[in-house]
């Protein structure tokens, strides 16, 4: 007999992507930044003080709120920050789903979706995605779920839904629509403005692809004074410390650093996807720091091992239908030139 729930004792937990220890690898598989964040990050970290360091942060991290909501013209009311989007899923998930609820997500998707319905003893509505990995709008609509959940750009295949969509979705179900905008910034458009234009939205950044700060672990979701209102009564008591408020206020304040930044990964995204294409692969049409590749001979998992071997990490998926890819991260141009070498060793 365990000694946890028994659904947490049957249920496999979230396995993130390979982190090695040392400098051996080309790591091109976690959908990290190439470039370092905001030179005004180091030096907000250098200027935090012993004081506040001695003192718990303030619990719901105003000064970043406050931020984010000019960003967007709302009010400090329509934005909450977690401890990563991670840490704001868990909140969403916690205040919305108990063991008689369902979310629905779609296939393939991020897949921290899966345990976090799974933590809840919740079940899982799963849409699959259209042939060609179009996310199922229609069939989103018509849910019935407590919580539909939708990547924009979607993980992993980088494929993203229009404002409008996300609209008619919004207004056809009854529970709450999250968009998770985890690579927002690489795109073209995005679904913020129904933040706060429908009731039942809430659009969640985070701060670790487009600003550079994985390691820093910081997000915020914009929805209705309502719906942040109820996460604020699930986040743990001072879920984002000192250094990374202090941190994440300065990387949001330098704007044209992380744009300049984007620019550069989407110019690197578009030779990546050319220089892999004229190999034979295929690629999906991403719009996310990131392309999914299938390899000319279906060997994903082969190709995954073999660059492994040459000290490049890629992601594999060993899941139906996206088995036959492997996902890139846009890496530097460096290292695009050290992946496409060896690419053609391989092929």
């Amino acid at each position: 007999m365990g000694y946890y729930r028994d659904n947490i004792e049957a249920m496999s937990g979230y396995v993130p992507g390979e982190q090695p220890q040392g400098t051996r690898f080309i790591k091109l598989n976690t959908n990290e930044n190439p470039y370092p964040p905001s030179p005004r990050v180091m030096e907000a970290v250098r200027e935090t003080s012993e004081d506040a360091l001695r003192k718990y942060p303030h619990p719901t991290a105003d000064a970043v709120r406050d931020t984010v909501a000019a960003m967007f013209r709302v009010t400090r009311d329509n934005v909450v920050c977690g401890n990563g989007s991670d840490d704001l899923l868990r909140m969403i998930f916690t205040a919305t789903l108990g063991p008689a609820d369902a979310v629905t997500v779609t296939d393939p998707t991020y897949s921290l979706y899966e345990t976090l319905a799974g933590i809840q003893d919740a079940r899982l509505d799963v849409l699959p995605c259209d042939d060609d990995f179009a996310l199922p709008v229609a069939r989103l609509a018509a849910s019935v779920s407590q919580l539909v959940i939708v990547a924009n750009p979607n993980a992993p295949t980088g494929l993203a839904v229009s404002m409008d969509d996300f609209r008619r979705i919004a207004r056809s179900i009854r529970g709450v629509l999250v968009v998770d905008e985890a690579y927002a910034d690489f795109a073209d458009a995005t679904a913020m403005p129904l933040a706060t234009s429908e009731p039942n939205v809430l659009v969640m950044r985070t701060l670790s692809k487009s600003y550079s700060l994985a390691g820093l672990r910081f997000g915020y979701a914009v929805g209705s004074a309502e719906l942040i209102h109820g996460l604020m009564k699930v986040k743990d008591s001072y879920n984002c410390d000192a250094l990374a408020i202090a941190a994440a206020r300065a990387a949001l304040d330098d704007q044209a650093w992380m744009k300049r930044n984007v620019d550069r990964i989407k110019t690197e995204r578009s030779r990546l996807t050319a220089d892999l294409r004229s190999l034979g692969f295929t690629v999906l049409d991403s719009r996310a720091n990131f392309v999914m590749a299938g390899p000319p001979d279906g060997d994903a998992e082969g190709l995954y091992r073999k660059l492994k071997e040459r000290g490049i990490l890629v992601r594999y998926f060993n899941r139906p239908r996206i088995d036959r890819f492997v996902r890139v991260t846009v890496g530097a141009p460096e290292e695009t030139d050290a992946l496409m070498a060896a690419v053609k060793s391989l092929t």
